[in-house]
């Protein structure tokens, strides 16, 4: 092709030198310090180490330095380590399908040689020690005697210091030193017999003792010594595979899914399905607008997943992903059902034996934590679940959830058993509105003279208060723990700074700690939004211009109104209906209208009637 004419610089094709290439083919597999702990953490728990200790300084870039008292490598292995491809794990492509350790194509040592000074040292027996210095690029190393008791240390100092483009994209130190205590975590939950520390520069920030099974790990890991006491373990198995879940009952509920984990034979991978399974399996258990905490433990034979996928192995791909997605929703789902129903018992002093309860295919002995294994066929679990709801109703229903700033308002997911019709709302003295009914979950029917009004529920309540936020000063309540904002460059800092007054005014209370990550202090009440999503809101405010305020409270007036499908009451849809038609401005902060309007005479000329 003659691009002469074009204006692009004629370039002939040349093979790169090796150690350019081997800085790029790095950052396919080190693209930040957390990517050196994974690498580094596997290689500890694949040579067999009982205690693993990671330290970091400037957040993992300055020096990521992992220690353990696994079996150690002797001299000749040193050597060859931080080659590309060397491995002492598999010989043959065939070996993959039988491979049980975490790491196998021998790249990490490699890509970290090439892009950090890295330094090993390694011992097999405490008396024999060796360091390995691989110089700057990985293009030469020196092997030299050294001290050290059985095991390996692996350091990694001045990441991508001969890589200034790429090192431009890091985090600040203390978000990149929270993704790599993220990453010791993530091995941590799936190896609960091995101890973990993690040392943040010089000082001890975290120590997980080795623990008897995955919930326990859950629980020292994540969450403290009361809410450990709400979490669950759980199992089940198939062809192939075995599953443990790690959950959490209803009382630890969440506004977001950072505490959600899916686990495959000791990797954490990023896996919609076996989330959703979670989510599925729990259904109807939790608040609306929440999410459950948990790990699901995927324990599969190599020849059926396929982790050789993603550079960093965060993806696998099962042969039969429906069969694992089933065990998990249906086992959760059962578990919930006959907890809710030994609970139940509890309280209405039922005469069966304390801690046993059966049925709907499976057998849960014990109080919380208690083992769980499926008892019998699939096929009877419908049934006997159903019988098991029939013989024994749960005592209790979920509250409606009240609609602030909506007096005498109450919303539910849907009709409650044994609700009257929807009649009987009664409208104020001198009102001409006479309340007709609901449509498709979403719409209020409304006559007004000879007019029939179609409201939409959620668009009228959001302009409601959308005015009420625009009309007095927003609330403010402080956060029990503060939520990190991570900028993504310096034009975020520039709007938090620039516009740090104004988002105080309007509820956002932000402030920066001493190693200048922000931080959210105070939010409105009425905010309800996990935590990811709450700092991309606020980062978005940003494009509003001057109408920060305007912005600001139509996405509070969106998330805090009425949703699609939630069930009003014959009493609260017609007062709904009568502030709809008292507002001036008859559209939602969006600019959509609230209702459409349809006269008596349209309807009875559409159906041919005199």
């Amino acid at each position: 092709m003659d691009s002469a004419g074009s204006g692009i610089p004629q370039s002939r094709i040349q093979i790169l030198p090796p150690g350019e290439a081997r800085k790029i083919a790095a950052g396919e597999v080190i693209d930040r310090p957390a990517a050196l702990v994974r690498e580094f953490i596997d290689n500890a728990i694949d040579a067999g180490a009982a205690m693993v200790e990671l330290a970091v300084e400037g957040g993992g870039i300055r020096r990521t330095e992992v220690i353990d008292d696994g079996n150690g490598m002797a001299r000749e292995d040193l050597e060859l380590c931080w080659h590309t491809h060397a491995t002492s794990k598999i010989r043959s492509v065939e070996d993959l399908s039988t491979s049980g350790t975490l790491g196998f194509r021998g790249e990490a040592l490699a890509a970290a040689a090439a892009v950090s000074n890295l330094e090993i040292v390694s011992s097999q027996d405490g008396r024999e020690a060796w360091r390995l210095e691989v110089a700057p690029g990985g293009g030469t190393a020196e092997v030299h005697p050294a001290r050290r008791s059985r095991g390996t240390t692996v350091r990694s100092l001045g990441l991508f210091d001969a890589l200034p483009a790429r090192k431009r994209f890091l985090k600040r130190e203390g978000a990149e030193a929270n993704l790599c205590r993220q990453a010791l975590i993530d091995k941590a939950l799936a190896f609960p017999e091995i101890s973990f520390r993690f040392v943040q520069d010089g000082s001890l920030k975290l120590f997980l003792p080795a623990a008897p099974d995955r919930k326990s790990r859950f629980g020292d890991a994540l969450l403290g010594r009361a809410e450990s006491a709400f979490l669950n373990e759980i199992s089940c198995a198939g062809e192939g595979f075995s599953v443990t879940v790690v959950v959490g009952g209803p009382e630890l509920f969440r506004r977001d899914r950072r505490q959600q984990y899916v686990i495959a034979n000791g990797r954490r991978i990023q896996d919609f399905s076996l989330l959703q399974a979670l989510e599925y399996g729990v259904q109807g258990w939790f608040p609306n607008g929440t999410h459950p905490i948990g790990a699901v433990f995927v324990d599969i034979d190599p020849a059926l997943a396929d982790f050789n996928i993603h550079p960093a192995k965060r993806e696998v791909r099962f042969r039969d992903p429906g069969a694992i997605h089933h065990a998990v929703t249906s086992t959760l789902s059962n578990f919930m059902h006959h907890r809710g129903v030994a609970q139940n018992r509890e309280s209405t002093g039922s005469a069966d034996k304390p801690g046993i309860c059966s049925g709907g295919g499976f057998r849960f002995s014990g109080a919380e934590g208690g083992s769980f294994q499926p008892e019998t066929s699939q096929g009877r679990s419908g049934s006997l679940a159903m019988e098991a709801l029939l013989e024994d109703p749960p005592g209790f229903a979920p509250p409606p959830r009240s609609i602030p700033d909506t007096p005498g308002f109450a919303v539910r997911d849907q009709a409650p058993p044994g609700y009257p019709a929807e009649t009987g709302a009664v409208p104020p003295e001198g009102s001409k509105i006479r309340y007709a009914g609901r449509l498709f979950g979403l719409f209020i029917l409304a006559e007004r003279g000879d007019e029939l009004y179609i409201i939409d529920q959620h668009a009228a309540h959001e302009r409601i208060l959308f005015d009420g936020f625009l009309s007095k000063p927003v609330s403010v309540q402080e956060l029990l723990v503060p939520i990190p904002l991570e900028t993504e460059g310096p034009e975020d800092d520039r709007f938090l700074e620039i516009r740090r007054e104004e988002l105080y005014r309007l509820g956002i209370h932000i402030r920066k700690d001493e190693d200048g990550q922000w931080l959210i202090e105070a939010l409105p009440p009425a905010w309800r939004a996990g935590d990811r999503e709450t700092v991309k809101e606020i980062l978005d405010l940003k494009n509003a211009g001057e109408d920060l305020a305007r912005r600001w409270a139509a996405t509070l007036s969106c998330r805090e109104a009425v949703k699609d499908g939630d069930y009003l009451d014959p009493q609260a849809a017609l007062d709904l209906a009568e502030r709809a038609f008292a507002l001036p401005d008859p559209r939602c902060p969006h600019g959509r209208p609230i209702w459409m309007r349809i006269r008596r005479e349209d309807i009875f000329r559409a159906v041919r009637r005199e």
